[in-house]
Order: structure tokens, then C-alpha cells, then sequence
């Protein structure tokens, strides 16, 4: 099953897919997209590192996520994506290209995984109208990549106060 998790900052959705990973009977590769570009962010993956089950396979990947999830899939493993937002962020500093290219890439490769997926991203679309070119273009980029997506998913989930709100698909 291939599902996509979505909402807010500490809406919830990380806990959601970490838990529903710990509940499948899969071995679990947690990609995580994060740099520390800073050191409150340092702490902030820290924290994520040691909050995640020792026996689960952890994969940081900034930039490159199709090939890492091309090369871990499989009929055996669930992976869990966190997050895309972030991964969006990091091609977008690195230029048109990178960002075509990865993004193609990713819906390309999506329907043809074995496996289960979960794939974790922030809603950005429910706020005002960024002021700056760059974050209405992020904005613009997760909008797009997260409609996409939510078409090739089997289920797709909006986390609102820890509390997961199914869009598409089976319950939980």
C-alpha cells in the first residue's frame, strides 16, 4: 500500500507513520530528508534519531529520494518517507533542473515500488498567500507534488491535532 500522510507542523503525521510502521510486520527504512543547516535543526534530527527503533535501517537523503527508494523497496520492507516538504526545499535551492528532474523522478517510480510507502509532507496550502517569490513557489511546488501524488496513493491522510482525518482509501 502506498500512502501519503499530510498536515501541519506537530499536527501529528510524523507520529501517524511512525506508528504505523512499528504495527506492520515489515522491516522499516526510515528515509529522512533533513539537513542541519543550523543548530537548532542539529538538535531537532538528533532527537529523531534517537526517538526511532534501534532495529529500523535509516537512510539521510537530501536530494536523491527516487534513487534510495528504488534501491531499498521491496516486497518485504515498508518505507517511510520523512519528509517531503523538506526534500522539495532542498532541490529548490538547488535550481530548476535539480527540482524537474528529482520530482519527475519520484512520480515516475511511485506506482512501480513493491512494498508498502508512506510518505510524510506538510500541508502548506491552508494559510495565507506567502509575501516572497520564493516561498509562494515552494508553496506552489508542494501543492503540486502532493496533488500528484495523492492520485498515484492508495490512501491519502490529513493529520489535524493527532487526529488523522482519511481523504482517500481504507481506514486506518
Amino acid at each position: 500500500m502506498k500512502q501519503l500522510i499530510l498536515g501541519g507542523a506537530r499536527s501529528g503525521k510524523s507520529a501517524l507513520a511512525e506508528k504505523l510502521a512499528a504495527e506492520s510486520a515489515a522491516e522499516v527504512v526510515y528515509v529522512a530528508t533533513a539537513t542541519a543547516g543550523d543548530e537548532e535543526m542539529r538538535r531537532r534530527i538528533e532527537h529523531h534519531r534517537r526517538s526511532r527503533p534501534a532495529h529500523w535501517v535509516t537512510v539521510e537523503e537530501p536530494l536523491a529520494l527516487a534513487q534510495v527508494m528504488q534501491e531499498y523497496a521491496s516486497p518485504q520492507r515498508l518505507l517511510l518517507v520523512d519528509c517531503l516538504t523538506l526534500w522539495v526545499t532542498n532541490l529548490l535551492l538547488q535550481g530548476e533542473p535539480s527540482l524537474r528532474r528529482e520530482t519527475a523522478a519520484l512520480l515516475q517510480l511511485l506506482p512501480e515500488l513493491t512494498g508498502q510507502i508512506v510518505l510524510v509532507s506538510n500541508e502548506t496550502g491552508l494559510g495565507v498567500v506567502p509575501g516572497d517569490s520564493l516561498s509562494r513557489r515552494f508553496v506552489d511546488e508542494s501543492g503540486r507534488l502532493h496533488q500528484s501524488l495523492a492520485g498515484l496513493c492508495d490512501r491519502v491522510v490529513l493529520t489535524v491535532a493527532g487526529l488523522p482525518q482519511i481523504l482517500k482509501g481504507p481506514e486506518l
